[in-house]
């Protein structure tokens, strides 16, 4: 049975939680680039990816996960403007290509205000 796993500040409005364990596999649901201090999204799209890859990797810590245990990342972007931050940020957080993970972007109409949503399974080995 999984163990849901809650971030403080990335709450969903919903009865959702923000992912879910099972053993050593790690599922996220959507992580937006809410502030996590209040819950607000960020302003601009830059900042929103910036959060967004943040608390991506608060959601990893909470699950007992690191970058290192990522096996996948979806990315669902409201248009392709956001792709530049994007990539600054994978590039940063994988810069070595033999070591990163699979990837898949999907530009979208995104609720809210959303730019960006990001979703991850990690193995945690």
């Amino acid at each position: 049975m999984p163990e849901s796993i809650d971030v403080p500040g990335l709450a969903h409005k919903v009865p959702i939680p923000v992912g879910a364990r099972m053993g050593n596999l790690l599922c996220s649901s959507a992580l937006a680039g809410k502030d996590p201090a209040t819950g607000q999204l960020a302003a601009t799209p830059a900042e929103q990816v910036r959060l967004a890859f943040e608390n991506l990797q608060r959601f990893l810590a909470a699950g007992g996960a690191t970058l290192d245990h990522v096996v996948k990342l979806a990315i669902h972007v409201k248009d392709d403007s956001v792709r530049e931050y994007l990539n600054s940020h994978w590039l940063a957080f994988w810069p070595d290509p033999a070591r990163r993970p699979a990837r898949h972007v999907t530009v979208q109409d995104l609720q809210h205000g959303m730019a960006i949503q990001l979703e991850t399974i990690a193995v945690i080995a």
